[in-house]
């Protein structure tokens, strides 16, 4: 006697066509991407992308934009990210120590977003840090920002949302296992606020063509207080 088939099915088969996977993993970064920037990345035609763009769309993993002539492309919203992230750890499970030393995994390893946030060794320490500083609380499976900690970060410019309901209040701060360090790194409204804010401010700098990112030395004065204590 057999069961109906998994839901998951249909979207593990429509994930994981080479094209669209490789097409996914640059929308991994969190922006849009214009139609032909997606084209490049997954090294297929303009015509050949518009058609695994459909099917992802159809699956409804990513969303689209028109503006003018130009087709831009995003990942439909975090749930899809943190579902590619989950696959992510599970394929590098058997990965050699020392692939992340080579070729252009080291910079992805150094510092890289994750959909909205901050991934790789500066996220999972810059996370650490917080909650060893107390600017983080744990919460009942989450975490909050302490008074301390939320005067810190008001000090360093970052706008903060004013205190959540509890059914938000959970969607501001929790973790994310990360699948480079196999540790957590900090997701949510105030991960991507936090990102935003230091991209804004030139802290990190986006590597091109890349979803790694650089610390500038402006960031590592910014980030000290909770890198110190990671």
């Amino acid at each position: 006697m057999s069961g109906p088939e998994p839901r998951f099915a249909k979207i593990a088969a429509v994930i994981g066509d080479p094209t669209r996977a490789r097409m996914l993993a640059a929308l991994m970064g969190g922006q849009y991407l214009a139609a032909g920037e997606l084209a490049a990345a997954a090294g297929v035609t303009a015509q050949t992308a518009s058609s695994h763009v459909a099917k992802l769309l159809e699956a409804e993993l990513v969303v689209v934009r028109t503006q003018g002539r130009h087709r831009y492309v995003r990942l439909a919203d975090g749930d899809i990210a943190h579902a590619l992230e989950a696959l992510s750890l599970v394929a590098e499970r058997n990965a050699q120590p020392d692939k992340w030393a080579r070729g252009h995994y080291k910079p992805l390893k150094t510092a890289r977003t994750c959909y909205g946030h901050l991934a790789g060794e500066l996220g999972v320490g810059l996370f650490e840090g917080l909650l060893a500083r107390g600017t983080l609380l744990p919460h009942e499976g989450h975490f909050v920002l302490s008074d301390a900690g939320r005067d810190e970060l008001a000090a360093i410019g970052i706008a903060l949302p004013q205190r959540h309901a509890a059914s938000a209040a959970r969607r501001f701060a929790y973790p994310c296992l990360d699948w480079s360090e196999r540790r957590d790194h900090l997701a949510g409204s105030l991960a991507v606020a936090l990102l935003e804010h230091s991209l804004a401010h030139d802290w990190l700098r986006r590597v091109k063509d890349s979803r790694a990112l650089h610390i500038t030395p402006s960031g590592q004065r910014a980030f000290a207080p909770w890198l110190a204590r990671a």
